[in-house]
């Protein structure tokens, strides 16, 4: 199954969804604010009168600074057009609950980064009958680099992560379960993205790779979706050391696509490997239980080691 024709109006959606912009003198703008879910956005976001909100604390905080939550709280969406750090703490819940819009869009300038540390996303899909879920978790649409780390994406109608811009995205130690499309989706030419220690559940596609797009996942588990990991014509993903089990088809590589093989468990899905294209092995995978296709085909090593770790 492609993932091309879920994706056509996707960015055309993200920008009509976008959150409302804030604006606020550059003399009001400190360096670090806070936010609690007892503050309130007018006032200066300090530690001891801190806002309500990410917007509310993003208009105070001057480009490349740090918004950090003091106590649990559901603190907005957001649209961030310069580089900030957006921090949950750590035992707390600090959350972006959001329906019928993105929950964090990331539309920058070229230099600019963003970084996602111990934020909860919640887009209120359920079951798939919510009259106005929340499309995307996080958007991607411009900047120099996003970082997510530490974070959970859960009930969002379109993706968990959308990739729509060329850049770099790493995405760490993070759960994304319940969204209709791919946990993360690499839709744009020239973006490379690392996963690492992700876990996507019940998705249509636990990671996606369209045409252009380059991704490397390491030590991360992909169960319960309707693809593990997929990657489509003119696109390139290489997997390491992960899990793919219990979906329709473990690893798809359509046709045209580039998709690597290393020391992965391939077990109990419907099908192991498949979508007409080539999965290419270095021999030490291991594949067990599926039903259908498990081809693979064996590369020939250049290195002195050529079966990696075992």
């Amino acid at each position: 199954m492609r993932l091309k024709s879920l994706i056509l109006a996707l960015t055309a959606v993200g920008a009509m969804a976008m959150p409302v912009l804030y604006a606020a003198p550059a003399h009001a703008q400190a360096t670090r604010t806070w936010v609690s879910g007892v503050g309130d956005d007018a006032n200066p976001c300090s530690r001891t009168a801190p806002c309500k909100t990410w917007p509310g604390a993003i208009s105070k905080t001057v480009a490349g600074g740090e918004i950090d939550a003091l106590d649990p709280g559901g603190f907005g969406g957001l649209t961030v057009t310069k580089s900030i750090t957006l921090d949950g703490g750590g035992g707390q819940v600090a959350s972006t609950l959001v329906g019928g819009s993105n929950g964090i869009v990331f539309s920058a300038g070229a230099t600019d980064i963003l970084v996602i540390r111990n934020i909860r996303f919640q887009g209120v899909f359920g079951n798939g009958t919510a009259a106005t879920p929340g499309l995307s978790g996080i958007v991607f649409n411009a900047g120099k680099a996003l970082i997510v780390d530490n974070c959970d994406i859960t009930g969002f109608s379109v993706n968990g992560i959308t990739v729509n811009a060329a850049g770099y995205v790493g995405v760490n130690n993070t759960r994304i379960e319940n969204v209709a499309n791919a946990g993360i989706l690499v839709a744009a030419s020239g973006s490379n993205v690392d996963v690492n220690n992700v876990k996507v559940y019940l998705a249509k596609f636990g990671v996606g790779v369209l045409s252009g797009g380059k991704a490397t996942v390491t030590r991360s588990v992909f169960s319960n979706n309707t693809n593990g990991v997929e990657v489509d014509s003119g696109g390139n993903l290489f997997v390491d050391n992960s899990v793919m089990s219990f979906n329709t088809i473990g690893v798809v590589v359509g046709s045209g696509g580039t998709g690597t093989l290393s020391n992965n468990d391939i077990t109990f899905n419907g099908t192991g490997v498949g979508g007409g294209g080539t999965a290419s092995s270095y021999d030490n995978n291991r594949v067990a239980g599926n039903g259908g296709s498990n081809a693979m085909t064996l590369l020939t090593p250049t290195d002195t080691n050529p079966r990696g770790m075992q």
